[in-house]
């Protein structure tokens, strides 16, 4: 079987949902009757579709999650991982204003898993850059997180730990 990362981490805003938590919808949010999240004036929030199948394929092979997002809105955040039921496949989640590199330093920190074994799915080419610096396989995902970006990412990741590495590995999917 192909080697796995020991922790899988994601971005929040246009990676697992398909809007900026600070800027395009209105916090608090809650959960209505028919099981719709709805931010504070009525409107429908919702995850990227694949990402609840995402998240529970990594479950299934033993890798745990966390979440890396620089927003500042943080409650509004840790708000919506909840009502969508996404605490679950986070161990860790660093979510504040900053540098991507700090939030990975501080994983690393809490983990124990050293760079070289984590994965890192993100949106933003400069998070991308930044990251895969510290040695982390970086994947930059276009047009929201689904089970193609997830599996060309793990692969990714495998070949990444067959030979030396020279150089990041940073790489791009459209879906």
């Amino acid at each position: 079987m192909a080697r796995l990362p020991k922790l899988a981490v994601f971005d929040l805003d246009y990676t697992l949902w398909p809007f900026w938590v600070d800027t395009h919808v209105d916090p608090p949010f809650h959960k209505s009757s028919d099981g719709t999240v709805r931010d504070r004036r009525g409107q429908d929030v919702r995850l990227y579709p694949e990402v609840p199948q995402v998240l529970e394929r990594l479950q299934g092979l033993g890798v745990p999650g966390a979440a890396a997002s620089r927003t500042g809105e943080i409650e509004g955040a840790n708000q919506l991982l909840e009502l969508f039921d996404l605490v679950r496949y986070f161990a860790h989640r660093e979510i504040y204003p900053g540098s991507k590199v700090t939030h990975f330093e501080r994983l690393r920190q809490k983990t124990g898993v050293p760079f070289s074994q984590m994965i890192f799915f993100d949106d933003e080419r400069r998070n991308i850059v930044d990251v895969s610096k510290l040695g982390v396989t970086c994947i930059h995902v276009q047009n929201g997180m689904n089970l193609q970006t997830l599996t060309q990412g793990l692969e990714t990741f495998a070949m990444a730990q067959t030979g030396p590495r020279s150089s990041p590995v940073e790489t791009s999917f459209e879906a």
